[in-house]
Parts: C-alpha cells; sequence; structure tokens
C-alpha cells in the first residue's frame, strides 16, 4: 500500500528508511492504511496455506499458528546495524521509535497493547537465543506437527 500511496519502497531495508518514517506519520495520521493491510490480510490468511508476517494479525483471526518471535530492542538493534551498515547506538534509536509509533497506532486502532499481551500466541520464540536457521527449523516443526493433527 506504500507502494500504491507514490513511496519508494525499494532498497535494503525499506523500512528503516527516510520514506518509511514519511509513510509512518501518514499512518498515524489516517488510520485507514493499517486497517486495509489488516482488511486484506485477513482475506488472504482466511484462504490458507500462506506464512505471513504481521504485527496486528495474530489479534484479528483465528485462522493461523500464531508464533511471536521475542527479541530484546537490543539484539533487534545489533541484527540492524549489521545488516544496514549503522553504529548499534543510531539502531537502538530507530528501533525504540518504531515500537514506540506501532504500539501507538494499534493501541488507538484496535486497542490491544503490541508486545504486551502476548495471551493470542501459540508459541513464543526467544530470537536473542536461538540463531535462524533454528527458527527456521523450530517453525517449520511446529506447523508441520500442527498440519499432521
Amino acid at each position: 500500500m506504500a507502494r500504491e500511496k507514490g513511496f519508494n519502497t525499494t532498497g535494503k531495508d525499506w523500512w528503516d528508511s527516510e520514506g518509511a518514517n514519511e509513510f509512518m506519520l501518514e499512518r498515524q495520521r489516517n488510520l485507514y492504511f493499517d486497517k486495509e493491510v489488516d482488511r486484506r490480510l485477513i482475506k488472504i490468511a482466511d484462504s490458507g496455506n500462506v506464512v505471513i508476517t504481521s504485527y496486528t494479525l495474530p489479534w484479528l483471526t483465528d485462522s493461523a499458528v500464531k508464533i511471536w518471535l521475542r527479541g530484546s530492542q537490543y539484539s533487534r538493534a545489533k541484527r540492524m546495524a549489521n545488516r544496514d551498515g549503522l553504529k548499534v547506538s543510531d539502531a537502538e534509536k530507530i528501533v525504540r521509535q518504531r515500537d514506540n509509533d506501532n504500539k501507538g497506532i494499534y493501541r488507538n486502532l484496535y486497542n490491544f497493547g503490541f508486545g504486551d499481551d502476548l495471551s493470542v500466541f501459540d508459541f513464543i520464540l526467544n530470537t536473542d537465543l536461538l540463531d535462524l536457521q533454528i527458527l527456521i527449523d523450530l517453525t517449520k516443526k511446529i506447523v508441520g506437527h500442527i498440519l499432521v493433527e
């Protein structure tokens, strides 16, 4: 939807760019964007046989295996700094700001505590303790086991 609104969403990690900051301000002014994205994602999720990364979907639909990937702000900032060539302290500011912005939007939009109330999740995996390949393997095993039942 950002692209539909004229934002250039290409690049290493668009969500950490200046354009994404502008889009975040637009999202805060007009909650239509998030509601429409969520409406589209619910439709896709309800169709089944998909993997979706979404901050809000776990609270909005029951037609999914819901896995929360928990990582401290520091470890997420460290990964961002390594990926994007930033200082860890700069990446920490970005992560903190993004978390605060998203929490505010989702509280206003749906009245849930993003990152605070994890009761809607089936599984919680700590990304500070597990490397990417282990997370992928665990997730595949979890979903595979549930689909077999």
